[in-house]
This record gives structure tokens, C-alpha cells and sequence, in this order.
């Protein structure tokens, strides 16, 4: 056994699960309908104050949020950002949904933005050109 100077530190893995699935953008509702029937939002908030969870609810938590289930064993700052880091570039989150979107959402606001002006120029050009008409009509009169 090695032996560590580090004082040792008590894992929480309720506190881990939660952790783990606010940085998945995960609901509790969410996992509670993932984990199947006898679940509810109440229940996982439960389980998440739990210090020590049951093994096999672990294994199918860690299993729905793709994340290893030493992870919630010995959660460490450091290994639970490569952790989400990697789940993020394989782009494999909760049973393969990919919140990635392929079109960058500040381009599209951007060419939004640009459309709007080009649509305001051509009413502005427009009101200009009605005026000059009903000017010139009243100049008739």
C-alpha cells in the first residue's frame, strides 16, 4: 500500500453524481426517467445527499451519464474535467443525443443581425423615394 502524506479526504459520491450531471446539463427529472419507473426527481435528489450509493445504482448511473464509475468513486477536480472534456469531444452525451450544433450559434446571430440592417436600409430607401413622390405631388397642387 502506498503511503500518502495528503490527509485522506472522504468521498461523497452523491455530491459527485450531482456534480457530474449539472456539468452534463442533466435535470434530475431527466435522470430519474433514465434510471426507469420506481424513479422521480425527488429520489435522485435523495440519492445525490447519499454519501456512499449502492453499487449497481452507481454502475447505471455512471452507465446514462457516460462517465466512469470511479469517477464518482474518487472524484478529483483535475481527472472530472478531462473526464467532461473528453465526453464533450466525442460528442456523446446522454444516450447519443449531441447538443453540438453543427452551425456556430454567434455566425447565425451574426447573419441575423446583418439582415436586419440590410431590411431596415431598404425601407429607409423606401420611405426616402415615397416622399420625394408625394413631395413632388403637393408641389403640383
Amino acid at each position: 500500500m502506498i503511503h500518502n502524506d495528503m490527509p485522506h479526504k472522504k468521498i461523497h459520491q452523491g455530491r459527485n453524481i450531482k456534480r457530474f450531471r449539472e456539468m452534463l446539463g442533466i435535470k434530475q427529472e431527466a435522470l430519474a426517467f433514465e434510471l426507469g419507473d420506481d424513479w422521480n426527481q425527488k429520489k435522485i435528489s435523495l440519492l445525490e445527499q447519499k454519501e456512499t450509493v449502492e453499487a449497481n445504482i452507481l454502475a447505471q448511473v455512471a452507465k446514462i451519464l457516460k462517465v466512469p464509475v470511479e469517477a464518482f468513486e474518487n472524484f478529483d477536480e483535475e481527472q472530472a474535467v478531462n473526464i467532461i472534456a473528453n465526453t464533450f469531444d466525442n460528442g456523446s452525451i446522454l444516450n447519443g443525443i449531441n447538443y453540438n450544433p453543427t452551425f456556430n450559434p454567434i455566425d447565425k446571430l451574426v447573419t441575423l443581425h446583418e439582415e436586419k440592417i440590410a431590411l431596415y436600409e431598404r425601407m429607409l430607401k423606401e420611405k426616402d423615394e415615397m416622399m420625394a413622390r408625394l413631395e413632388k405631388l403637393l408641389e403640383r397642387k
